[in-house]
């Protein structure tokens, strides 16, 4: 028999799962999502989540309860009668009452080699730490912020260059892959838990717009993870001389350079076509977008926007 599952979710990273688990054959009873919230052009019409409009599209009713502090939303979950929950990247950090609301408890799909990253953002953290590997993990929910025991593991490579757009994506597939197969265990009676090694904690905070601005005073490593961790949003940003004036330019691709930035301060561009000194080593930018433009080539950029051997920028 299919599992009676309720889905909590919000961005497009969550509908992979919520379309898995639906096309596993599970009851997927009811969605959960975060509101609908200000967007379009002007900011005025009400924009539905992606897994709001995903659930939408697969004949899923769609809840969206601000929190669950009003005793009617949690009795109204309650009277669901699902044998799980499924969490992945709802946003709200969920109450006892939810959490064992459901005859088999609540499963968080988390993007992490947990304990290392936990908390909101896990994939940026992680490519801005330069690891080598992360995954998906499935853990049963408990109080904690993904504190709970894990019930299976998907490891993940984070190449050289990966950004965390691509590296969000992938996960997405994985993370879909493994939610299928921990709730075929678990409708089977076989899924197990272990419970998280208390070494290695870290805690992947949001991201902070105050620390997206580049410092290549940096080593050109840091520099590199620091763009791509951001990449494409909220994005990394420096300030360069564009038609006479600073403008910030946002910075979407870089690779490491060959070349030794070491002659040159840090901020120099070390030739015509976007390498630039870092504090040790030197990193050549490949992708950049310029306010209201749209993401270009290094080549391309410099077409309009010329960055002379010599000039700084910072």
């Amino acid at each position: 028999m299919a599992l009676r599952i309720i889905f909590m979710g919000t961005p497009d990273f969550s509908v992979a799962t919520l379309k898995a688990l639906h096309a596993a054959g599970h009851q997927i009873v009811m969605a959960y999502s975060q509101p609908p919230r200000p967007g379009g052009r002007r900011g005025l019409d009400l924009q539905k989540s992606p897994v709001h409009l995903a659930a939408e599209d697969l004949g899923i009713d769609v809840r969206h309860p601000l929190n669950f502090r009003d005793l009617a939303d949690r009795e109204a979950f309650a009277a669901l009668q699902a044998d799980v929950a499924v969490v992945v990247a709802y946003g709200l950090l969920l109450p006892e009452a939810i959490l064992t609301g459901t005859r088999l408890g609540a499963y968080n799909g988390h993007a992490s080699l947990l304990p290392r990253w936990r908390g909101a953002a896990p994939i940026q953290r992680a490519i801005m730490a330069g690891d080598a590997e992360t995954g998906m993990m499935v853990m049963k929910m408990d109080k904690g912020l993904d504190t709970g025991p894990v019930a299976l593991t998907r490891k993940v490579t984070i190449g050289p260059d990966v950004t965390a757009g691509e590296l969000h994506d992938a996960l997405s597939v994985v993370g879909a892959e493994a939610m299928v197969e921990a709730m075929a265990r678990l409708e089977a009676g076989t899924l197990e838990t272990v419970a998280q090694v208390e070494e290695g904690v870290l805690y992947a905070a949001k991201i902070d717009k105050a620390e997206t601005r580049v410092d290549f005073t940096r080593p050109a490593v840091e520099v590199h993870n620091h763009i791509r961790g951001l990449s494409p949003f909220p994005g990394a940003w420096t300030e360069m001389d564009v038609n006479g004036k600073p403008e910030r330019v946002k910075l979407i691709a870089s690779h490491l350079a060959e070349r030794d930035g070491a002659l040159a301060a840090p901020g120099t561009a070390l030739d015509d076509g976007l390498t630039i000194a870092c504090g040790t080593g030197a990193v050549s930018l490949a992708r950049l977008q310029k306010a209201g433009g749209k993401a270009l080539k290094a080549e391309d950029f410099v077409r309009g926007t010329p960055l002379p051997k010599g000039t700084v920028i910072a």
